[in-house]
């Protein structure tokens, strides 16, 4: 029997936390840790040219942002500028290994950044949430034992055009937004690549036509034809291979796996939270000269679609319960407090009965995103929003936004994109055309950028065109969650007018697409602190813990009785700064016994 290499892709990633979970090289070196760094209010680093004389006097730890106690540093005051400095030894590009060209990655870095290598420009890059790679081999000096990598950091807290998603404007956090993220929050990486390598791999799946295709970018377009080669497995076993010769550096490859075309272990192979089945990948990059670029990677088989007001999964109904989780803690903000600390967030969720999780304005590490595709949990990939309109904050957002769809399309975890929330950055949607044509649009991009999912194009309410109706209802009367969402004349009459807080459901004709499915996607958010707080917030309050599970349970109830609805998104998995409505503390701790919740949510 022809077996596929082990370990799986998901065996290596685990043991190594590799930052990039779908395009795993063998040879890597994490930069994360003790750098330099230092503020620059008055702007002068750039003058004084700190990339080659900063003597930073501070050390921060990379990943977490300054602004976090985890980072050392734990400043929460608004500073525009922030610089970092680290010294990359001979030992460490040795241990990244020899191919012959030297990539520097950064997982996400808030907002404009620029970066030097020994003082000399090696690149910049614009978005705080989307990963950027630098070739610095070029900027290397072989007689030198070290080298100093600098890197200066922009992200003006009053600019409402950048997506900051919760990130306060004010000096001090007020309502539902927190403390702001300034410089790092991910890992940052090297790797050795051969000169010609594999830049981006994406997968898609067909379940009807049982097919795989495999979808690269080269890092340049070859000189000659290259030979690459997928092989695809499960279990050990080797599913389907194949090669193709390219002479572009866009290259596509399409397997057929036999044994979901003729039936044979076909729910075996599917992806679902019940059974998050994983296909392990290797593809190979061959060039004429000897070079050769292999990778590891996975994807997962399933489909989502709507009909019949439905959501579907692998072609069933597959009823939503999904938690709003914010991504934040207490210790380290934005960033998570140690890799460990995202597996045992999604372990956590599906503990208290949900099977979805929507990410709420974040765009979360990729590790998450691993953790939801190994253990099964379904996610609602989300954008941090702007607060302003303007051409510009267009610009940025559609930027941003289609290099996240770019880096995450091939999980399958992810089975609805949601480009705007609430009409943040889009005020006016429900009148301004402008404002419409964006919303529609950026709904439109995606579906161009990734066509094999739903995508909601204003979470919550004022539509336009969306694939699936979402309503946001922080009402605290399980009896006006019967009234509104218990039978169909009781949702029509809802979605043909102002909806909860007084909002429009459609900003513009169509709303949304025929037949599609209506979900409850916020409500909830009771808030119960034991240590009780003059900062804590909710949407509404519970006195002690039995009032707190009587009112958590009765409303719930009320969302699951309802038979138009094709599921629910509670507020939301754990507090977060002074929204004290969270099922646990901020630090993860369940506010009641986890079998009860999980009784209540999944019944």
């Amino acid at each position: 029997m022809h077996r596929i290499s082990a370990p799986s892709t998901a065996a290596l990633v685990a043991a190594d936390n590799y930052p990039r979970p779908q395009l795993v090289r063998s040879r890597w070196v994490s930069l994360d840790g003790q750098w330099g760094f230092d503020y620059d209010d008055e702007n002068r680093g750039l003058s004084q040219h700190w990339e080659r004389l900063g003597g930073f006097e501070r050390s921060i730890r990379v990943p977490f942002p300054p602004e976090s106690t985890a980072s050392g540093i734990g400043d929460t005051a608004p500073h525009a500028i922030c610089w970092y400095r680290r010294e990359l030894s001979a030992a460490e590009l040795e241990r990244a290994g020899t191919d012959g060209r030297y990539l520097l990655h950064f997982g996400a870095v808030d907002y404009e950044s620029t970066v030097w290598i020994d003082g000399a420009l090696a690149g910049s890059h614009r978005g705080g949430q989307s990963p950027f790679t630098l070739d610095m081999t070029d900027l290397l000096d072989p007689t030198v034992a070290g080298h100093q990598i600098v890197v200066r950091c922009y992200d003006d807290p009053a600019d409402a055009e950048i997506a900051r998603g919760k990130q306060d404007w004010r000096p001090e956090p007020h309502a539902v937004w927190y403390e702001r993220t300034t410089g790092i929050w991910q890992s940052v990486w090297l790797e050795s690549v051969p000169a010609l390598h594999i830049a981006a791999l994406n997968w898609d799946c067909s379940l009807t036509r049982a097919t795989v295709t495999a979808t690269l970018r080269l890092s340049a377009r070859p000189a000659d034809p290259v030979e690459v080669r997928v092989e695809l497995g499960h279990a050990g076993r080797l599913l389907a291979a194949g090669e193709v010769s390219a002479g572009c550096d866009l290259v596509e490859l399409t397997l057929t796996l036999p044994s979901q075309r003729n039936g044979q272990d076909y729910e075996e192979l599917l992806w679902s939270p019940d059974r998050p089945a994983l296909i392990d990948a290797v593809v190979t990059l061959s060039a004429a000269e000897g070079a050769t670029d292999r990778v590891r990677s996975y994807l997962g088989l399933r489909s989502v679609t709507t009909e019949q007001q439905r959501l579907l999964l692998n072609d069933r109904p597959f009823q939503l319960r999904s938690v709003l989780a914010q991504g934040y803690w207490p210790d380290s903000h934005l960033a998570a407090p140690s890799p460990a600390a995202l597996r045992e967030e999604v372990e956590l969720i599906k503990s208290l009965g949900f099977n979805s999780v929507r990410v709420h304005q974040k765009a979360e590490d990729p590790r998450f995103l691993f953790w939801c595709d190994y253990l099964g949990l379904t996610v609602w990939a989300e954008s941090a929003a702007p607060y302003e309109y303007s051409p510009r904050a267009a610009r940025r957002l559609i930027a941003e936004w289609s290099d996240l769809v770019e880096r995450d399309r091939s999980h399958p975890c992810i089975i609805t994109w949601v480009p705007v929330n609430e009409s943040w950055g889009v005020q006016h949607v429900s009148h301004d055309q402008a404002q419409q044509a964006f919303v529609r649009s950026i709904a439109d991009l995606t579906r161009a950028l990734d066509p094999t999912r739903p995508v909601v194009s204003n979470d919550g309410w004022e539509h336009v065109f969306s694939d699936l109706i979402t309503i946001h209802d922080y009402t605290d009367s399980a009896a006006d969650i019967r009234a509104r969402y218990g039978d169909q004349d009781g949702l029509r009459r809802l979605l043909s007018g102002l909806g909860p807080g007084g909002r429009r459901m459609k900003a513009c004709e169509p709303g949304w697409a025929k037949d599609a499915p209506t979900l409850l996607t916020e409500f909830g958010g009771i808030a119960y602190v034991t240590d009780a707080s003059s900062e804590a917030w909710g949407y509404s309050s519970a006195q002690d813990v039995d009032d707190y599970e009587r009112r958590l349970s009765d409303l719930v109830a009320a969302v699951r009785a309802s038979a138009p609805l094709a599921g629910f998104c509670y507020t939301q998995l754990a507090d977060t700064r002074q929204e004290a409505n969270g099922l646990c503390d901020e630090n993860r701790r369940p506010k009641l016994p986890v079998e009860a919740i999980r009784r209540i949510i999944a019944g």
